[in-house]
């Protein structure tokens, strides 16, 4: 897919086709080699505390299972 590249003030900006458009007001850009890369930007702590608070008290009362650990060979 194409989308295109236009000035906005003395910034290049982009068109975003729908099919790509994002749910949140900020993201992330970075270069990876010769790409540009866009993501959404993570939420902060804050953010993750109150969704942590808002889990029902029972979540994971029994604990979670756990694989035993692997037998290695040592060096």
């Amino acid at each position: 897919m194409e989308a295109r590249i236009f000035q906005s003030g003395n910034s290049q900006a982009v068109r975003i086709p729908k099919e790509f458009r994002f749910d949140v007001t900020e993201v992330e850009i970075f270069k990876r080699g010769d790409e540009i890369v866009l993501k959404p930007k993570p939420k902060n702590l804050g953010v993750a505390f109150k969704l942590l608070g808002e889990m029902p008290d029972d979540f994971m009362v029994e604990g979670r299972e756990d694989t035993l650990p692997q037998e290695r060979e040592s060096f």
